[in-house]
């Protein structure tokens, strides 16, 4: 009893599913505190240098700042079963107007994110740029590790450029007992 069953996840007792969304709920909150720090530090640079193109990410650190958003929010918005509003990055070509982006895309998902359990996992959800599907457990924890994956783009561009690095580290970040507000 308690274990996962590869078909279901109705082994699993209610309290652990719950807890389960709850250590997802964490990690958004790592992933949003990481971002604002990066684009704290970020703000510093003059608008060329956020633009200029440069390898890996998706070619420069204000497309993948807008990139990360975009993605989290699309996926996010297939996972509520909301309609797709998909932000125009032309929109977007300043670190405020992205830093703006973000926090208004939390702040539309933040009552879901507080809500998730891994009763959810294994529900099929198809997005609509595709016809593939996908289990509603695979997208929330993609959607996680994609930010993750490009934070450390983030560290490798800081350190061509010479800034410090933002530590990426989930202890001491008080994030275990904080709440979604």
């Amino acid at each position: 009893m308690g274990d996962i069953d590869e078909e279901t996840d109705n082994e699993i007792p209610l309290k652990q599913k719950k807890e389960g969304g709850q250590r997802v709920k964490h990690l958004f909150l790592y992933n949003w505190q990481i971002r604002d720090e990066w684009m704290n530090l970020f703000q510093q640079l003059p608008h060329e240098e956020l633009i200029r193109e440069r390898v890996g990410g998706v070619g420069s650190i204000l497309r993948t700042f807008f990139h990360i958003v975009d993605v989290e929010y699309s996926w996010t918005q297939v996972l509520m079963g909301e309609d797709i509003s998909d932000p125009c990055y032309e929109e977007y070509m300043s670190l405020d107007l992205i830093m703006k982006l973000s926090n208004d895309c939390r702040e539309h998902i933040k009552e879901f994110i507080n809500s998730i359990s891994t009763a959810r996992d294994y529900e099929i959800v198809t997005p609509p740029w595709s016809r593939d599907q996908y289990y509603f457990g695979e997208v929330l924890r993609h959607v996680i590790a994609h930010e993750i994956h490009h934070v450390g783009q983030f560290s490798v561009w800081a350190k061509q450029i010479g800034l410090e690095v933002v530590s990426s580290n989930f202890i001491d970040r008080g994030l275990i007992n904080k709440k979604l507000d």
